[in-house]
């Protein structure tokens, strides 16, 4: 936890370019572009090593970049960092308070070491106590608190400065679903303060609810950004499933649906359809069956989320271009709508790189 005084102009943002970072031989940051936009949730996903931790840490002002350039709060990181320090607030992996202090005593030695005066100090610590519901803990030791209060603790400890942006890395790690969802309630008030945050996280479902944009980050480099829905779309492999009671029907309806690419499951009697999951599609396929007088037993749709989104952008060691099934690059792939054969038909996927992918 680290909390820094900023003033009350309304929110900045953050961007990068270029923004490189090694030690020795080994690559961390290989040339990261970021633009978050002042009062939004931006969120880095990407697996362990990726690089998250560094940017954030760069970013901070806690460790040295070894090029590109980037502001925060609307200073420049290399000629500014005091300025930007006096700006923002940063909630680290694992709760930094001190567990011989109760709550009080930790709000209030932030307070002063942020230099704020005794009345305005107690005013401040009262206030987020109070919101983060921790009065009735307040005199209490932190050594005695659940993960999840330590955590509330910290975040409030972050704010005793006013940031107006604040870096979470992982904020959420090790909490119950609960607390998971309190911390994302604390997030959004925050945002809607006009705070701006940067958050890193491995939890897909958490950047999927908080964010409003997100870059993949893996082997150092941003190999996909956009809004969660966004990521989400470039992916192929959503399909309808349609299961039936007998060989027969499956068979004719794979006969009908022929055109459309579908894919057999003969030992559990399904039928995968690609599509796109909407309405049109779904109700395209149920009025083929229907005038082919085929009863389908069950049918479910699935389209592709943050997971797939995970499993087919990262892990790729060498932080080459991911590739399908044929050695296509991922940028053919998952590229935009002219370039993606599901766009325009969305029944037109080849099904060997989708099994490819979902695998």
């Amino acid at each position: 936890m680290t909390a820094t005084t900023g003033s009350t102009a309304a929110a900045a943002g953050i961007t990068a370019q270029g923004l490189r970072k090694a030690y020795g031989d080994k690559t961390v940051l290989d040339g990261v572009d970021l633009r978050v936009a002042p009062g939004t949730i931006f969120s880095l996903l990407g697996p362990n090593g990726a690089g998250k931790t560094t940017t954030v840490q760069i970013l901070s002002t806690l460790i040295a970049h070894d090029g590109g350039t980037a502001e925060v709060a609307g200073h420049d990181l290399a000629a500014e960092p005091d300025a930007i320090r006096r700006a923002i607030g940063v909630t680290g992996q694992f709760a930094a308070v001190d567990g011989l202090l109760t709550a009080e005593e930790n709000m209030l030695l932030i307070a002063d070491l942020l230099h704020l005066d005794r009345a305005e100090g107690r005013r401040r610590t009262a206030e987020l106590l109070e919101r983060f519901e921790l009065t009735e803990a307040a005199r209490k030791p932190a050594a005695s608190f659940s993960g999840g209060m330590r955590r509330k603790l910290d975040l409030a400890m972050t704010l005793v400065g006013r940031p107006r942006v604040i870096f979470l890395d992982e904020p959420t790690t090790g909490l119950d679903p609960r607390s998971r969802r309190t911390m994302w309630d604390l997030i959004r008030d925050l945002v809607a303060g006009g705070t701006t945050i940067l958050l890193t996280t491995q939890y897909l479902e958490e950047a999927d609810q908080l964010a409003d944009r997100i870059a993949v980050l893996d082997g150092g480099r941003i190999v996909a950004e956009g809004t969660a829905d966004e990521l989400k779309r470039r992916i192929p492999g959503g399909h309808i499933r349609l299961r039936f009671n007998d060989v027969d029907s499956l068979h004719s309806a794979a006969s009908r649906l022929a055109l459309s690419t579908a894919t057999r499951h003969d030992d559990e009697l399904t039928l995968h359809v690609p599509s796109d999951g909407s309405v049109s599609a779904v109700r395209s396929v149920l009025d083929i069956l229907e005038s082919s007088a085929i009863h389908a037993e069950a049918l479910t749709v699935h389209t592709p989320d943050l997971d797939d989104v995970f499993l087919a952008l990262t892990g790729h060691g060498s932080g080459a271009a991911p590739t399908d099934a044929h050695g296509t690059p991922a940028a053919t792939v998952y590229g935009s709508t002219a370039a993606h054969p599901t766009a325009a038909d969305p029944t037109a996927v080849n099904a060997t790189a989708v099994k490819e992918i979902r695998r």
